[in-house]
């Protein structure tokens, strides 16, 4: 039998000790890096159900609402001509179970054969540590969280799936990348193929990025708010045009040019108050430290009465929307505003 990981590892222990066959019994997977946590799924699979997921020893529960005595059944199943069982859960929470006192009995008493994973997928991790039954089932668990990579890891990560695939890239386009898909391996993963498919010199540029990428909605408004303190309207109006060709919801279009524009209203805050990027991080709680660097450039050409007044444009504009017949005509008029009525 494998050593059991230690509780509370991250994600890069957690493979290494994957990777020399040390699985314990019991994990709960969470986490918004949807990538990461597949890749040690995987692992756990290949280690214990060498032959695949349609045998004796591999039990999976998709039900939100698993019973005891089911789980219990499972967990007293020895593992058929193998040395352990694997019981996926995925979407569960334990937590507000009306059954948790059996779980957290049964979960703390595991046999050494049975390798249980719990996955948080569509609903939130949020165990309540106050609560006695909520802290034994922790005690029992191996909770890993699967975080979105900062700039530095995924720039690295990037660098090598493009020379995996014989290209090369710079450290400022592969940041570029990040930027424009939000981050996501399992995103960036696909669009990482289809750029070094389609990119002919010996290294991925700018121009491969934007000509095959499909940027995040985010990432569109940004451009917008851009091209408007450039006083260059004509280019909002086609990046505008460009946010209705994603035929995302008006009101989600609205949700992102807004908080584009009171992080800008933030930077320029920071700007007057003499503060750096970094206070700017913190108040807009953003991710990366190149779209901070980013936001305080256009911001320097701003004022801090322009990025108000946007902010105030905008929250009228969302109110409207609630009763627009025409909503992309009022997102029209928002563009306007900004452009000219400021």
């Amino acid at each position: 039998m494998a050593k059991s990981a230690k509780e509370g590892v991250s994600y890069k222990e957690l493979s290494e000790l994957l990777a020399n066959g040390q699985i314990g019994n019991f994990y709960i997977f969470h986490g918004e890096e949807r990538y990461l946590l597949e890749r040690c799924l995987a692992m756990i699979r290949k280690s214990i159900c060498p032959t695949g997921l349609d045998g004796f020893n591999y039990k999976r529960f998709g039900d939100k609402n698993v019973k005891a005595d089911e789980l219990a059944e499972a967990i007293d199943t020895f593992p058929a001509f193998a040395d352990r069982t694997l019981i996926e859960i995925n979407d569960f929470d334990i937590f507000k179970s009306e059954q948790k006192p059996a779980f957290s009995e049964m979960l703390s008493n595991l046999p050494d054969y049975v390798c249980i994973v719990i996955v948080y997928d569509t609903i939130i991790y949020k165990p309540d540590g106050r609560v006695k039954l909520d802290k034994e089932i922790l005690k029992s668990a191996q909770v890993v969280e699967f975080a979105v990579q900062d700039q530095v890891s995924l720039t690295k990560w990037i660098k090598r799936h493009c020379k995996d695939a014989g290209k090369l890239i710079s450290s400022a386009d592969a940041g570029y990348l990040v930027a424009i898909t939000g981050g996501y391996m399992s995103s960036l993963h696909s669009e990482i193929e289809k750029v070094t498919a389609y990119a002919l010199g010996e290294a991925v540029t700018r121009a491969d990025i934007d000509a095959v990428v499909t940027p995040i909605l985010d990432t569109v408004a940004y451009k917008l708010t851009d091209a408007l303190m450039r006083r260059d309207h004509i280019s909002a109006m086609r990046i505008l045009d460009e946010l209705f060709q994603m035929r995302e919801a008006p009101h989600k279009l609205i949700y992102s040019i807004s908080l584009k524009m009171r992080q800008l209203l933030a930077a320029r805050v920071c700007i007057e108050s003499k503060l750096d990027k970094k206070a700017l991080i913190d108040m807009c709680d953003i991710r990366y430290e190149f779209q901070a660097k980013a936001l305080m450039d256009t911001a320097r050409n701003a004022t801090l009465n322009y990025c108000f007044q946007a902010v105030l444009f905008c929250a009228n504009t969302a109110y409207e929307l609630n009763s627009s017949s025409e909503p992309e005509s009022r997102l029209v008029e928002l563009l306007l505003k900004l452009a000219f009525g400021l």
